[in-house]
């Protein structure tokens, strides 16, 4: 098989409708929502089973991530036998309303329930309302049963660390962190691949037809570490935001005219949160970025971003 010429891959971004959704990303991204809708979710780089983001330039357009790789896994991944699924979802927040207070497997309860897909994340704030919070973990020595009699009682935020968050932190939450978004915040959320997540609180709140959300007690019992206290949890602003065993991030900022070059050897994801400019190699068209956009750097790629205007953009290593 002759290798591609390798070049920035861009993706359609697959919007999610939400109960405490809003219209967000198309105020501050101009991305095309769907009309009269809330949507809480756009999912930039996707490999699940049912959501795959499809590449919408270049050669590779009209197929989706995993079959890009599939036909080109060296010169994309730097790996012919890169695994699957990709292992990340990258996705940008819209929380108007709180989100539910809910909680995400790790590997090992996965293996001893049998059931879901671990998942950890982390959340950089794009913008905050001046008293935007999130609830970040349990308070120091909350146990197994005083949260579960919270949840009887409805008093389940009393249990949680409630932290004031602003623009530029970003915040991780390792699986088994129990967690909710406040309202008035835009995020940018990276994450191993998984969509499994189990609610234990949602505010009493119901859906236009007078439905409470379904919630998984005793999954999220099963899940949360009560040995671990939010207090732990490290918010970082600036160089490395997170090095975890899953993934990497570095803030980027850059000026208008400025340069960075990229050189073949590593694949790479970057957020673009503000700004625009274009990345140019030697052998392709130049591919075009601004604010909200996703776009994922082959391994085998060489080029360089020039910037026309301010930017700052997240890079995303594994």
């Amino acid at each position: 098989m002759v290798g591609m010429i390798a070049y920035p891959l861009k993706f359609r971004a697959i919007y999610k409708q939400r109960i405490w959704g809003g219209r967000k990303l198309h105020e501050v991204f101009g991305k095309e929502l769907p009309a009269s809708e809330k949507i809480g979710e756009s999912w930039e780089l996707a490999d699940l089973p049912k959501d795959k983001s499809v590449v919408i330039n270049g050669e590779l357009a009209g197929l989706n991530i995993r079959e890009a790789i599939e036909k080109y896994p060296a010169e994309i991944t730097g790996d012919e036998d890169f695994p699957t699924p990709f292992p990340l979802l990258i996705k940008i927040l819209d929380a108007e309303d709180v989100l539910s207070v809910q909680v995400h497997p790790d590997p090992e309860t996965c293996r001893r329930t049998g059931r879901g897909e671990p998942k950890t994340e982390c959340w950089y704030i794009i913008s905050a309302a001046d008293d935007a919070v999130i609830y970040k973990g349990l308070k120091e020595g909350v146990t197994r049963e005083q949260f579960a009699e919270a949840i009887e009682k409805g008093t389940v935020a009393e249990m949680l660390v409630k932290v004031p968050v602003k623009r530029g932190e970003c915040h991780f939450l390792p699986a088994g962190t129990a967690h909710a978004i406040g309202p008035g915040l835009l995020i940018a959320e990276i994450q191993t691949p998984s969509d499994t997540t189990y609610r234990v609180f949602d505010w009493n709140r119901v859906d236009d037809a007078g439905n409470a959300r379904e919630l998984h007690i005793e999954q999220a019992l099963e899940s949360i570490h009560f040995d671990m206290s939010g207090d732990e949890l490290p918010v970082t602003t600036m160089g490395r935001l997170v090095d975890c065993e899953y993934f990497k991030i570095d803030n980027g900022h850059q000026s208008k005219d400025c340069e960075v070059l990229l050189s073949p050897g590593g694949m790479k994801t970057l957020i673009i949160l503000s700004g625009l400019g274009t990345i140019l190699g030697t052998e392709e068209e130049p591919v075009e970025f601004s604010a909200g956009d996703c776009l994922l750097i082959p391994a085998a790629y060489k080029g360089a971003m020039r910037f026309a205007g301010d930017t700052h953009y997240l890079t995303v290593t594994l």
